[in-house]
């Protein structure tokens, strides 16, 4: 399960990633109480190590490691602090979760908390790999601009033609990687740059995580599920 908590000022917040083995588990009352004190003790304590986090003290005495494996003996499954991401915004932090699988934090400065929240959102159901063309490594471009000369140069067409045709699907590629180039999932006809533009915001970064990602490939495809709540919304 991914939760999060943010300070009273929202500018700052944290996702952590707390696992356990079943949906069943993952949906009882004790488990989901531990999950919420959990991301409130590594806002509390700033703990960015799964170890530092589970040796902070919940009420003065027992720490977080010692609840939860009274946790683990009380419902006889295994359960993990997987990961903690915290984040200091320029502005104010949105969070959105989704579900307990996917959670978001973003930094916008300008606009307002709906504003903050729905490009959280976004980021949730399309999954942008960086904030904008200028955030993506030069490796990456490079790696992407072979592959598209590769695929060019087999149309037989003249260099200059096939610069044009490179020069062009590398934009494409930048819009659909970057957030600021990606169409806002509520409005189609307008870009996330138009739309911060029509508000004076900014973003300024993001953390996306989902339960499990890295472990093991998931079945489930949860960024299909949010769209469709989108949608549906």
């Amino acid at each position: 399960k991914i939760v999060s908590a943010s300070s009273d000022d929202g500018k700052q917040a944290v996702l952590v990633e707390v696992n356990c083995e079943t949906d069943f588990v993952a949906k009882d009352d004790n488990f989901l109480a531990f999950a919420d004190q959990v991301a409130a003790h590594a806002l509390a304590s700033g703990a960015t190590e799964v170890d530092a986090l589970e040796a902070v003290a919940i009420d003065g005495s027992t720490t977080i490691g010692e609840t939860r494996q009274g946790l683990i003996a009380k419902i006889g499954e295994n359960i993990q602090i997987r990961r903690i991401v915290q984040m200091s915004g320029q502005g104010k932090v949105s969070s959105y979760l989704h579900g307990g699988r996917i959670g978001v934090m973003l930094d916008c400065e300008g606009g307002d908390d709906d504003l903050g929240r729905d490009l959280a959102m976004h980021v949730a159901a399309i999954n942008p790999a960086f904030v904008s063309a200028d955030n993506v490594p030069a490796e990456v471009l490079d790696k992407e601009k072979e592959i598209l000369v590769a695929q060019a140069q087999d149309s037989g067409k003249p260099a200059e033609i096939i610069e044009k045709m490179v020069g062009g699907r590398l934009r494409k590629y930048l819009a659909e990687i970057t957030l600021l180039g990606q169409p806002f999932v509520k409005d189609g006809d307008v870009t996330v740059e138009k739309l911060l533009k029509q508000h004076g915001a900014s973003v300024h970064g993001f953390v996306r995580l989902e339960v499990g990602e890295g472990i093991e490939k998931k079945e489930e495809n949860f960024a299909d599920e949010v769209m469709a709540q989108v949608r549906g919304g």
